[in-house]
């Protein structure tokens, strides 16, 4: 039986950055900036995760990818992940069920 494309599963890509890693951040924004751009209409949504102290400490993606494997990829070719920045990286199958 095919499945239904709307039933099949964006990817989040959850990163938290290495403890003292501001000034690595920032110096390769642009960069991770014209790599996240690079997947147009399949990104659903990004942005920094932030500290209690309101900075950056990590990265959120939800994007929409054939599979798992192809997620993967995309997050290992991150200027950000490149140069070291990320402490760990999860890739997860997420489905949006909200707004419909």
């Amino acid at each position: 039986m095919e499945q239904d494309l709307r039933d099949m599963p964006y990817f989040a890509i959850h990163c938290i950055d290495k403890p003292e890693s501001a000034n690595l951040r920032a110096a390769t924004r642009a960069d991770h900036l014209a790599h996240v751009g690079t997947a147009g209409e399949r990104l659903l949504v990004a942005g920094p995760l932030l500290g209690l102290d309101g900075m950056p400490m990590g990265s959120l993606l939800i994007l929409d990818c054939v599979d798992r494997k192809t997620a993967i990829q995309f997050a290992a070719a991150d200027p950000y992940a490149l140069a070291g920045l990320f402490a760990s990286v999860a890739v997860t199958a997420w489905k949006k069920v909200f707004p419909a």
